[in-house]
């Protein structure tokens, strides 16, 4: 399949599931964000908050909110803004990304809208390395910029990425070579360096669209992807092309039909699960705990090696 039908082919047979829900909101000016509805428990006015002593400066402080105590950030100071004023007249947002919950702290609710995932587009590159931008939509004829809320915790939670000694001293990964699909550059990295405990190299891509040119040039070279790459590890919530339609495509290709997809998400449930049974992808893991996914690599690397 050229390069510039690869478009066409998605649209005729575009995996279900590309929905996307956002919920919108403002912080101290009118730019509207969005994140993910998904993500977000709900959403409460303002509580009183509790500053602990040698707390991260993003955080404004603790809450307890249905027997769960959480972190509250300052999201427009997270993401290079200023403080907010008068926090108490704003609202939380409570999430739960990589199986904690935090909150973060807004000025104001918009609206949630619905739209699909190929209905978004990834950051212009002028944006810079450090943007907290992981895609923007149009909404009104007003741009939306999707927070990388990977990208904000880790300045305050920094997720581990260190592979228990046992699992790393079982997986023999020789020269392997793992496809990495995420739009946010946090969540690449933390990929990468787990798997690099494993001795297996990384290629980092930004979302399905540039994976799939990559894997076009690769069979347009002669490059026998399924010996080259051991497996793709691919998130699922990304725009242009999403993890399920980058599955879908992959499975379409005959060169590729033994290339193993690793479908991963910051959103759990049933729905991932069945939605990996239904575009063909291997398994599905939840993000983020190094050790799920070196156990994840170890079953694909024991299943290769057997076969």
């Amino acid at each position: 399949m050229s390069t510039n039908s690869w478009g066409s082919s998605l649209e005729s047979n575009k995996a279900a599931g590309t929905r996307l829900e956002l919920l919108l909101f403002q912080l101290e000016g009118h730019q509207l964000y969005g994140i993910n509805v998904f993500k977000v428990q709900e959403v409460i006015p303002f509580k009183k908050l509790t500053r602990l002593a040698g707390s991260h400066p993003m955080v404004s402080g603790v809450a307890t909110l249905r027997g769960v105590t959480m972190p509250i950030m300052d999201l427009s100071r997270a993401i290079g803004g200023p403080a907010m004023k008068d926090p108490e007249n704003g609202y939380i947002i409570i999430t739960e990304y990589n199986r904690s919950v935090h909150g973060f702290l807004i000025r104001r609710m918009d609206r949630i809208i619905n739209t699909q995932w190929d209905k978004v587009q990834s950051p212009p590159k002028a944006t810079g390395r450090n943007a907290y931008v992981t895609a923007v939509t149009m909404v009104d004829d007003k741009i939306v910029e999707i927070l990388d809320v990977e990208k904000v915790l880790d300045q305050v939670v920094r997720a581990s990425t260190h592979v228990s000694a046992d699992l790393s001293a079982q997986i023999d990964a020789g020269n392997r070579h793992v496809l990495v699909v995420d739009d946010s550059s946090v969540a690449r990295n933390q990929i990468s360096r787990a798997l690099e405990q494993l001795g297996i190299q990384c290629t980092q891509v930004p979302d399905g669209q540039h994976a799939i040119r990559l894997l076009e040039k690769m069979l347009a070279d002669g490059v026998d992807v399924s010996e080259h790459f051991t497996m793709v590890v691919s998130d699922i919530e990304m725009p242009v092309v999403d993890g399920y339609q980058l599955t879908t495509w992959i499975r379409q290709q005959p060169q590729l039909k033994d290339l193993y997809i690793l479908l991963h998400s910051s959103i759990s449930g049933v729905f991932n699960v069945d939605m990996v049974k239904r575009t063909g992808a291997n398994k599905f893991i939840q993000k983020y705990h190094p050790d799920d996914l070196a156990r994840a690599v170890q079953e694909r690397i024991g299943a290769d090696t057997s076969a």
